[in-house]
């Protein structure tokens, strides 16, 4: 009897001892094709580890990722056994050239014009670093210095920081008629950013700002507006930012899922000024069609502290939400938006690729004080559909010039020209 139970004993441990030595492990993590980007960097986002487990689901996280990075444009990958009977992994990337400049220019049949230019480095230091800044003119000038590097201090948790002056015409709409002011905001923002996982990432921060409105011309203010009452502002805010994304990128084409929430509180010391609570959500979806197609969606469901003030915050501007309708054209408490589009590869060798557009922007808003039944009113409700040309270059982040032409459907509609860089989004 106790011959058969030390059998079972050591064939117990023989079988664990086997299983053990033959379990794989990965040896040696090998990247090449990399130039720009830092070698350690990359070791440190790879969920491969040595002398971890070869799991596939791990490989595919890291393919993922590594393409949602702007300095990457694709990764391949092999298995290889080694000497000892593991495994290497070898990434083989692609780099994007990531010194990028930046465009945005768009008009409209009332002569509106407006442009923007920047220059952004989304690759500093090889660390997926970004720097850059732009200057617009909007009727007056303004620019802007922007800092963001989402894993600064470790695999999950980076920093952003931003600084902007801007300065544009407003569109005031009193009930004495719609007045022009000159706006300016300038102010600084430092973020923190967490990593929760693969897919999930908040950003908690704060904002210190300062507002200042001046009358140009127009509609008759109210008797108890005057020009000091709007001068130097001061406002601060906290924000949060919580995204899902489930987004694959493969060169022009996107596929998934992705969901965008942003909450804030502003304070301010005016009571022309109101402190108010704002929240929005924009949710994305997009599907391959075929070989050449791509559809995009984008759907934006805003609200804010309902006050009956002309300084709501949501707007309806053509660089924002509506192709084709002009620059900040109305505003509101609310908003509901659907940017929905068909993108098809006309021609595609090489580096080079054309892209045709066919979209529909629509969207309504809430006014200032007003119900919600006001998404539903003829007047706050525009129809914009359009065509469009994406050129577009694969081996630079980003590197998409777009142009669309929209024309309202909708009653007291306009039309007009959108340029820019990038896809509208």
């Amino acid at each position: 009897m106790k011959k058969k139970i030390l059998g079972v004993i050591i064939l117990v441990l023989t079988n664990f001892t086997f299983a053990q030595t033959n379990t794989k492990h990965v040896e040696k993590l090998t990247i090449r094709g990399y130039k720009k980007i830092n070698k350690t960097f990359i070791e440190k986002l790879s969920c491969i580890k040595l002398n971890k487990e070869l799991d596939s689901t791990d490989i595919k996280e890291d393919i993922i990722r590594f393409q949602r990075m702007p300095s990457i444009s694709k990764v391949n990958y092999q298995i290889v056994k080694t000497d000892t009977n593991n495994y290497e992994i070898i990434y083989d990337i692609e780099e994007n050239y990531t010194l990028i400049p930046s465009a945005n220019i768009f008009t409209t049949n009332e002569d509106e014009f407006a442009y923007r230019l920047g220059l952004n480095e989304f690759n500093l230091f090889g660390k997926n670093i970004s720097l850059g800044g732009f200057f617009q003119r909007d009727v007056f000038n303004s620019y802007a210095v922007n800092f963001r590097a989402p894993y600064l201090f470790s695999r999950t948790t980076g920093l952003a920081i931003n600084y902007q002056n801007l300065t544009t015409q407003e569109p005031v709409f009193f009930d004495g008629g719609t007045a022009d002011y000159r706006y300016n905001n300038e102010s600084i923002e430092v973020l923190g950013l967490y990593e929760i996982d693969f897919k999930n990432r908040i950003e908690i921060g704060g904002n210190f700002f300062v507002e200042d409105y001046k009358y140009i011309s127009g509609g008759s203010r109210p008797n108890n507006i005057n020009d000091g009452d709007l001068s130097n502002v001061q406002k601060w805010l906290i924000k949060g930012i919580y995204e899902y994304s489930n987004i694959k990128y493969t060169y022009q084409y996107i596929s998934g899922f992705r969901s965008l929430l942003n909450l804030q509180y502003v304070k301010s010391t005016n009571n022309l000024l109101p402190d108010f609570a704002i929240g929005w959500n924009d949710f994305f979806y997009y599907k391959r069609i075929g070989k050449k197609g791509n559809w995009a969606n984008r759907f934006r469901l805003g609200l804010s502290t309902n006050d009956d003030s002309p300084f709501a915050p949501f707007s309806v501007d053509n660089n924002l939400n509506i192709r084709g309708v002009g620059n900040v054209i109305d505003r509101g408490t609310g908003v509901a938006v659907l940017n929905t589009e068909y993108r098809h590869t006309l021609y595609e060798k090489n580096w080079f690729i054309l892209q045709s557009n066919a979209f529909v922007d629509l969207g309504s808003w809430r006014n200032p004080g007003g119900e919600i039944g006001d998404f539903g009113e003829a007047q706050n409700f525009r129809v914009y559909p359009g065509i469009g040309l994406r050129f577009i270059h694969k081996k630079i982040y980003n590197a998409i010039f777009r142009i669309d032409y929209g024309v309202g459907i909708t009653k007291e509609s306009t039309k007009g020209l959108v340029f820019g860089i990038g896809q509208y989004f």
